[in-house]
């Protein structure tokens, strides 16, 4: 990284850390004020930033989020798991911005981030990643807004939080708006069927050399959206951890009996091609499962798309879960 501008971004940023005192009334979050500056809350505390940026950065998370809500963006890191939500239109955005980072908080390229001169940094990793970061090098080049998930459902939430740190609210309600019309509209199609079913879920990341499988209850990342139709997926994990964790867990195949008992139906998730990862090919593959009441019922269905994490891409998300409960209102 060069020597010469992080000084004379960093000049910049002073000047504007002190327009940002002088001009800065009550301190609330999220308010602008006089002096071109607004305060908004983070991961990493209150953090003073341009009242309208022009020149962003995003990283993790907040790569999708700012791409659709259409964020003045000069720069983000890659997001392989996103790409096949975007729309075309996204994604001819998301191929034309340069790359600043790699899919890992490690992989940030510091002098990348610097030449492309940013007024603001959007940072969407969960807290524990972000100490791969070092934020307070960032800071020399731009006011730094960590915005990070922390359990899967927490992805409506955060995005807006990105969107509004990057000054493109206008957009992400439009689209907020669609997702909540089509949920809306799909809660009534299955409410005579939905609702009283206990669900489970069979999830994409257990490790078959472990033996393991992935049950993945409320609020997991192949649970929530089918959640705002009216699904709901019965139980908890036995050790609550942080994250993901919170919701999900990894589980000994010899326990899958036990797991998925009760359910009436059982969701599990495949590739956006449709295809079966191999985690839960293993599982679809053994006597225990074949044995499940759900199973010999034939109230097994395939969800795709169960990594979304912006409105746009889950309602991608919403017509896959749509197809996959269509069986259901045959009767």
């Amino acid at each position: 990284m060069s020597a010469r501008r992080p000084l004379r971004l960093l000049g910049a940023l002073t000047l504007t850390l002190a327009l940002a005192v002088t001009g800065c009334g009550s301190g609330e979050s999220g308010k602008e004020n006089a002096g071109g500056t607004r305060v908004v809350k983070a991961d990493n505390g209150d953090i003073t930033i341009p009242a309208k940026p022009q020149r962003v950065i995003a990283t993790g998370y907040a790569v999708p989020a700012l791409i659709e809500a259409g964020a003045p963006l000069v720069g983000i890191s890659t997001w392989a798991r996103g790409l096949p939500l975007m729309t075309p239109e996204d994604r001819k955005t998301y191929d034309g911005l340069k790359k600043v980072a790699g899919e890992q908080a490690k992989e940030t390229n510091y002098e990348a981030i610097a030449n492309a001169q940013p007024d603001l940094i959007v940072i969407g990793v969960p807290a524990p990643v972000l100490g791969d970061i070092d934020v307070a090098r960032l800071k020399t080049v731009a006011p730094v807004v960590a915005i990070g998930p922390t359990v899967p459902s927490a992805w409506r939430e955060l995005s807006r939080r990105q969107a509004e740190a990057a000054g493109v609210s206008a957009k992400f309600d439009d689209a907020k708006n669609k997702y909540d019309a089509k949920a809306a509209e799909l809660k009534a199609k299955y409410q005579a069927v939905l609702p009283k079913l206990k669900l489970g879920h069979l999830g994409a990341y257990g490790e078959v050399a472990k033996g393991q499988f992935h049950h993945e209850f409320n609020g997991s990342w192949g649970t929530n959206i089918a959640q705002d139709i009216g699904a709901n997926y019965y139980g908890e994990v036995k050790q609550k951890g942080s994250g993901s964790k919170a919701v999900a867990e990894y589980s000994s195949i010899e326990e899958l009996t036990a797991a998925y008992a009760e359910a009436d139906a059982i969701t599990y998730s495949v590739k956006p091609d449709g295809s079966v990862p191999a985690p839960v090919q293993y599982v679809l593959d053994s006597e225990l499962w074949k044995n499940l009441p759900a199973v010999k019922a034939g109230k097994t269905f395939p969800f795709r798309y169960t990594e979304a994490a912006t409105y746009s891409s889950a309602l991608t998300t919403l017509g896959a879960i749509d197809t996959a409960f269509a069986p259901l209102l045959a009767g």
